[in-house]
């Protein structure tokens, strides 16, 4: 291994130092214990003095007018400090914590230019995403203990071979939202799509190669906002919409879908566009977690169950056929039996042709790890069973929904028995039918004959019927 790797090996590895300094009370010890937990998993590790830190936080007392004087003493003495820092070309951030905090942050931050945040003591919880977006509005990123999804881990090139007439195409990656259960925003930073002409180069090549449908994916892609093609009228940047008519224009490229997204970035285009653009599938993913509105808000999810329902209701206006598609955690703390009942009212009220759900798990480094309130796992374990029944049976009645109807099927392979094809409806649903091998990689339009929860069954105009 070479200097310059070791150089390179350590850099990465190399932790940010985190100094807290308390005032105070037994209560603020305990609150300064849960930062330093907080704050570890983003790659944080607890030092003895504030000289050199990366991170200085003061958890403040203002019993006393004394207590607060001694804060703003200790920011006097920490001003050298930072700029010592800044002048070796790191960078620290100061933080304000506690009940100073919360009584006087306009007077601290007039009073005390040195320091970055000003955190009250009932949003510790939120201390992660305040020192993330620090971090990004320095243009930095945080060495987090988080485990990374491959998935995202690299931008396909728009050179790739695919084997199959279906692909996947990352238009955006990262997160804004910082809902309070999520590592992305930490692991994948701030919110970056991908430029208009690279995506459609990459999806020509895949054209080229016998695709026949796109998934353009992203931890928010709704949220796509990508430098336009040169030339083009629409100038400047394009929403997820824009996006999508120019992706249909591309020859050889007849089905169009996009996911994981969320409803707050779910403008009126990109809801039109369902009833206008014929190549993209009447299937939506919207994850929407839960129907309670408190558990919503302590998510950090920023709409209510009454805006993510009419968000729905005038998608179906548009498309009356569209089939949703959605995620659930259950058990998030504080959840209650009635939030829960919330929550399955919500499904009752909005019908699923499919959707996932799973017990809340705390995520090292999340808000909601350090939330009080955390659920019985028994509790989360018969919550998501009753859940997971009643999507079940929305699911089954979905399909069934379909039986008697012809459908356009993308076929992709062979089926499991002898002369039998494997392929899927607009819906994202699997079907099984009876055809010739040269229909694969081609879409002919079969009657549905049966049903079951994972499948359906159909037969050619043409052909015989097989079961699901």
């Amino acid at each position: 291994m070479t200097a310059e790797t070791m150089t390179i090996e350590t850099a990465k590895t190399a932790r940010k130092r985190l100094f807290i300094r308390t005032y105070g009370c037994q209560m603020n010890v305990y609150d300064s214990e849960r930062m330093r937990d907080l704050l570890v998993p983003l790659g944080y590790e607890p030092a003895d003095a504030p000289e050199g830190a990366d991170l200085v936080i003061l958890n403040t007392c203002h019993i006393r007018e004394k207590a607060a004087e001694k804060v703003y003493s200790e920011l006097g003495r920490l001003k050298p400090l930072k700029a010592e820092k800044e002048a070796a070309g790191g960078q620290m951030t100061v933080t304000v914590a506690g009940c100073v905090a919360q009584a006087e942050g306009a007077e601290i931050q007039r009073r005390a230019p040195v320091v970055d945040l000003v955190v009250g003591p009932q949003t510790y919880h939120r201390l992660p995403e305040l020192i993330a977006r620090v971090h990004r509005e320095r243009g930095e990123a945080l060495e987090t203990e988080f485990e990374v999804e491959e998935k995202f881990d690299a931008l396909a090139a728009p050179k790739r071979h695919v084997e199959g007439y279906s692909a996947f195409v990352t238009v955006q990656e990262g997160c804004d939202k910082f809902c309070s259960f999520c590592v992305v925003p930490y692991t994948r930073g701030a919110e970056y799509s991908r430029p208009a002409a690279q995506i459609t180069a990459e999806v020509r090549a895949l054209a080229a190669q016998g695709v026949r449908e796109i998934t353009l994916l992203g931890q928010n892609v709704n949220a796509y906002s990508g430098e336009a093609p040169a030339g083009e009228e629409a100038s400047g940047r394009w929403g997820l919409a824009r996006l999508i008519r120019h992706l249909a224009m591309i020859g050889g490229i007849d089905r169009i879908r996009f996911t994981t997204s969320h409803p707050n970035d779910m403008d009126e285009d990109l809801i039109e566009a369902f009833a206008s653009e014929e190549k993209l599938m009447p299937y939506l993913h919207l994850p929407v977690q839960a129907g309670s509105d408190r558990i919503l808000k302590a998510m950090n999810r920023k709409h209510t169950a009454a805006d993510y329902i009419a968000l729905i209701e005038r998608l179906r206006v548009l498309r009356p056929d569209i089939a949703l598609s959605g995620d659930f955690i259950v058990g998030f703390p504080g959840e209650q039996e009635s939030d829960f009942a919330d929550t399955m009212k919500l499904v009752e009220t909005v019908g699923y042709a499919s959707a996932f759900s799973f017990k809340y798990s705390r995520r090292p480094g999340t808000p909601g790890a350090a939330m009080a309130g955390q659920v019985d796992e028994a509790v989360k374990t018969e919550r998501l069973a009753r859940l997971q029944a009643l999507l079940d049976t929305q699911q089954q009645a979905f399909n069934a929904s379909m039986v008697g109807k012809s459908l356009p099927v993308l076929f992709e392979r062979k089926g499991r028995n002898p002369g039998q094809l494997g392929g899927r409806s607009p819906y994202l649903q699997g079907v099984h039918c009876d055809g010739p091998a040269s229909l694969i990689g081609q879409i002919a339009m079969v009657e549905i004959v049966s049903a079951s929860k994972n499948a359906l069954g159909g037969r050619l105009l043409s052909g015989e019927s097989c079961a699901a």
